[in-house]
């Protein structure tokens, strides 16, 4: 197996062959205009973040516009009320470097950000993204340094917003916990209490 391991830059691109122009010319340092309007339409990213104890993605979500874009270098991301925690913000304590991936719904392509972030608790700002009058927690102040969108072929690929599927045997969040805690924590209980805690604490 480990004759067949890809270990150097050279062979990896001998592997894919060149790029096309197309996939280097969409990429920009800043948020091109129409970038920013796409952004403006996506109600869903997926936050990366890096710190001591390695990677991690988490989800982000709004019913309006998710981001905020202050100007062409820099957009502003609430952070709501969740499971507190904050394995993403803890990365950002050691290490600002962010990406980001939006989605909008019905839409195959999705646009790709990295930049730095910064954990702002400016009340001023923090009342300015209240939903229902309750407030974010923090927002993240970030910079941003390349974006352009990526393709549909895995949206397609997926049928993600085509397809319904199965979901039968997919186990529930009560079912993993139980099993996770031998039994301690009362999956259907938990499973049952799960919506309408969910609908009262989105905020």
């Amino acid at each position: 197996m480990s004759d067949h391991l890809i270990t150097d830059l050279a062979s990896l691109e001998a592997l894919f062959g060149p790029v096309a122009a197309p996939s280097i010319a969409k990429e920009t340092d800043h948020l091109h205009p129409l970038y920013a309007r796409w952004i403006d339409h996506a109600r869903f990213a997926l936050l990366t973040t890096s710190g001591p104890h390695g990677l991690d993605i988490s989800p982000r979500g709004d019913p309006g516009a998710l981001a905020r874009i202050v100007d062409e270098h820099t957009l502003l991301l609430p952070e709501r009320r969740g499971n507190n925690r904050i394995d993403s913000l803890r990365n950002l304590i050691a290490d600002p470097r962010v990406g980001l991936l939006f989605l909008i719904p019905g839409i195959g392509e999705t646009m790709r950000v990295r930049g730095r972030a910064e954990i702002c608790v400016a009340p001023d700002l923090l009342d300015s993204f209240a939903v229902d009058g309750k407030r974010p927690i923090c927002v993240l102040r970030i910079s941003v340094e390349k974006v352009f969108f990526q393709c549909a072929r895995s949206i397609i690929r997926s049928g993600l917003w085509r397809e319904e599927c199965d979901t039968s045997d997919v186990p529930t969040p009560g079912a993993m916990l139980a099993a996770l805690t031998a039994g301690s924590i009362d999956g259907q209980a938990y499973d049952s209490a799960l919506p309408q805690r969910q609908r009262e604490t989105l905020y």
